[in-house]
């Protein structure tokens, strides 16, 4: 079975894709702080005013907000429901205009060249398969435009915290690649291939603003959808295995927990459509 069969026919997917839209519900609590880095990748990706930008995986919109404040015009599109809501009631109160969509990247409802920019901050990397995302963020993206992600390496927290939660819950379905290689620039390079030129890449740092590892790893239960649903289905299955995690979370935790906060480095890669 390729990649442009009916997903119809490919239940696990859909079922995939049904369970990430409900536990990526709860992060709209995250919001200050992903969008204290959101100006670094409008920045990075060259966005300005008049720029016509699709933030793919929007969530609440802090990508595409911070895009629409510096006169871009903006399109953002989510899988859930509930960050969409979140993201509409935030553009009200900036008062700014932002064409909204729920929908999936892996079938973007957009015509062929349609943006200049496309940008997805921890979003699209979360796709199950990988080279139908990039092949759908690239038909959108006219020729000469430009393609800029920010994306977790396996090596650093929040890698090695997704690491942590995969070798706690059942393994994905066939042909759910791991989001984590979108955080290695030599895949990264490979995926992009020669539809784009002119690659580069960046280091960011997104500081959480927390009291203990304690309550970063509640924090991060609540909110983070890979981490709810694997916590959710540890308390009613195994209690000590829960126990086991939570206990490593929070010595993952420790040794990136300094002065009240937890360091997130984050990649970022820009390219040019041919």
């Amino acid at each position: 079975m390729n990649d442009d069969e009916s997903e119809d026919a490919m239940g696990p997917i859909a079922q995939f894709k049904e369970d990430a839209k409900l536990a990526w519900s709860t992060f709209a609590a995250t919001e200050t702080i992903s969008g204290s880095v959101a100006p670094q990748l409008v920045r990075f990706a060259g966005i300005a005013d008049g720029t016509s930008v699709l933030d793919v995986g929007c969530g609440t919109g802090v990508v595409a907000l911070t895009a629409a404040r510096v006169g871009a015009r903006v399109t953002g599109l989510d899988l859930t429901p509930e960050l969409l809501q979140h993201a509409k009631e935030n553009a009200r109160t900036m008062r700014v205009d932002i064409d909204w969509h729920e929908g999936d990247v892996e079938a973007l409802p957009f015509d062929d060249g349609r943006f200049e920019i496309v940008v997805s901050q921890f979003g699209h990397m979360f796709a199950p398969r990988p080279n139908v995302a990039l092949r759908e963020m690239l038909r959108v993206l006219r020729p000469g435009g430009v393609i800029a992600f920010s994306t977790w390496p396996p090596d650093v927290f929040t890698g090695k915290m997704f690491a942590l939660v995969a070798g706690y819950a059942p393994p994905p379905p066939a042909g759910v690649a791991s989001p984590l290689q979108w955080g290695d620039p030599t895949v990264v390079r490979e995926r992009l291939g020669s539809a784009v030129k002119d690659i580069c890449f960046d280091r960011g740092t997104m500081r959480m603003q927390i009291l203990s590892p304690q309550h970063h790893r509640e924090f991060m239960e609540r909110h983070i959808g890979p981490v709810n649903k694997l916590v959710r289905a540890l308390e009613a299955s195994d209690k000590q295995r829960l126990a086991e995690f939570r206990r490593e979370f929070e010595e993952l935790s420790s040794v990136y927990f300094e002065d009240n906060h937890v360091r997130q480095d984050f990649l970022m890669t820009r390219a040019v459509k041919v």
